[in-house]
């Protein structure tokens, strides 16, 4: 009899133990909030809509808007300032195609990457740089005797001897010397390999790129997450 009440009272002990136990757990779980869209597409969309944000209330701040059209060139030029910076740029960056790409630090817009990329002057560097990859490829397939010979072919395709080259060929014109040339040909076998070649190249500025593009959808998240979400509920 006594062990039976002792097995008792011990099963009793393990059950307490095991719905406080419940009970703990409980308390202070976070609501499921918002998560990294899958698709690059969502992403993008999602980085645009949270950059607007911020740019909107850091403009606001300053007491100006995107909202409305600037009633005077005097405002205007405020606007502008407030937006992309003033004075000197302060980031440049040359590409390997001679182009140059310059940037302020000082605007609502850098502001905003700062704050969802974290590091500014990391982001415009990999992103100008991941940006003109394709442009750097195509710079590279210049000096391909292939490219070169099917390049002069089209360029007499388009202004043939005794006209003047118009600074803009018709499309129907381009379209039709791109096949006659066999230009469209040579550029289709030969961008797919400079591609794979400038990516190689630029591979520690495509890492940082993805790192820092991680970091700021995460951001963009907890940024775009109702205040609700973020909070615990105490299930006690």
């Amino acid at each position: 009899m006594q062990d039976t009440t002792a097995r008792i009272r011990i099963r009793r002990a393990a059950a307490a133990v095991l719905v406080a136990a419940v009970l703990l757990t409980g308390c202070g779980t976070t609501a499921p909030g918002p998560t990294v869209p899958p698709t690059p597409e969502a992403q993008d969309a999602l980085l645009k809509s949270v950059e607007r944000t911020l740019v909107d209330r850091c403009l606001e701040a300053r007491g100006l808007t995107l909202a409305r059209r600037p009633d005077t060139s005097e405002d205007d030029r405020r606007l502008q300032a407030a937006l992309f910076g003033s004075g000197p740029r302060e980031l440049s960056l040359t590409l390997a195609t001679g182009h140059t790409v310059t940037a302020h630090t000082d605007g609502c817009l850098a502001s905003a990457r700062e704050a969802l990329y974290g590091d500014q002057t990391r982001w415009f560097r990999a992103e100008v740089t991941v940006n003109n990859l394709r442009s750097e490829a195509q710079d590279r397939m210049k000096d391909d005797p292939a490219h070169r010979a099917a390049l002069a072919r089209w360029n007499r395709c388009a202004t043939p001897p005794g006209t003047a080259g118009a600074a803009r060929p018709d499309p129907a014109v381009v379209v039709r010397c791109d096949k006659e040339s066999g230009l469209a040909g040579v550029r289709a076998r030969l961008e797919p390999v400079e591609l794979a070649h400038v990516r190689a190249l630029r591979g520690d500025q495509l890492t940082t790129y993805q790192q820092l593009r991680t970091r700021a959808l995460r951001r963009a998240v907890e940024l775009s997450a109702p205040a609700t979400a973020q909070e615990g509920t105490n299930t006690l």
